[in-house]
């Protein structure tokens, strides 16, 4: 029932057919409120040059540069600055139809990402219809048995969740690294080492990410 939920919800939004789509067209044909350091000749550009076999680097909105250094038919990477990045995948929901994927990740001061799905019109769909984000406990384990200070003291440095996403270009898998450590003292972090999952792995199966494990 979920699935035909999700199926429906998605078509009355007005997705297109999946054929002839291409990452490059949803790029070019994307909101500027999405990205709001690139214009339209920036985007353009980008594809340009990384077809052209040349370095895709524009100078965006604020002066500064931006480079696409991913194109693919269905997937593009862009470092939008020096500590920020942002990809977007197109995914299968079924035979004719497609979700867009993106993911914007600022490294300010240790990378944490925001991952986002649309319709490929660009209209937001509910991101909780396709993943469920991964939350503390699912890098962070210990066991309510273990009684030892030293331990539960340094959990109290992982105050927040903080995520890197990473979608791959090969095929249809989602990382999510663990970056909370990075922020926490060296000493915490060698006592909460052996309790901590650092990467959790997800792909996308029938119309959403799944976790490795659960397969």
């Amino acid at each position: 029932m979920k699935k035909l939920y999700t199926f429906i919800s998605v078509a009355l939004l007005g997705m297109a057919p999946l054929f002839g789509q291409t990452a490059k067209d949803c790029f070019k044909a994307m909101p500027d409120s999405l990205t709001p350091l690139l214009t339209e000749v920036n985007k353009a550009d980008c594809i340009d040059f990384l077809e052209s076999k040349m370095k895709a680097e524009v100078t965006n909105r604020l002066g500064q540069k931006s480079e696409m250094t991913e194109l693919a038919p269905d997937y593009i990477r862009m470092q939008m600055t020096s500590r920020s990045f942002w990809q977007m995948k197109m995914l299968n929901v079924n035979d004719s139809t497609r979700v867009v994927c993106t993911i914007s990740t600022v490294n300010g001061p240790v990378p944490d990402s925001d991952v986002c799905f649309y319709t490929t019109e660009w209209q937001e769909l509910s991101a909780s219809s396709f993943l469920q984000m991964p939350v503390l406990e699912d890098f962070l384990s210990v066991p309510d048995s273990l009684n030892d200070n030293g331990v539960r003291q340094a959990m109290s440095q992982a105050d927040m969740t903080l995520v890197m996403a990473n979608l791959s270009s090969k095929n249809d898998t989602l990382t999510f690294s663990f970056t909370t450590p990075r922020y926490m003292d060296s000493e915490a972090n060698d006592v909460l080492k052996p309790f901590i999952r650092p990467v959790l792995k997800y792909v996308w199966r029938e119309g959403r990410f799944v976790p490795v494990t659960s397969l």
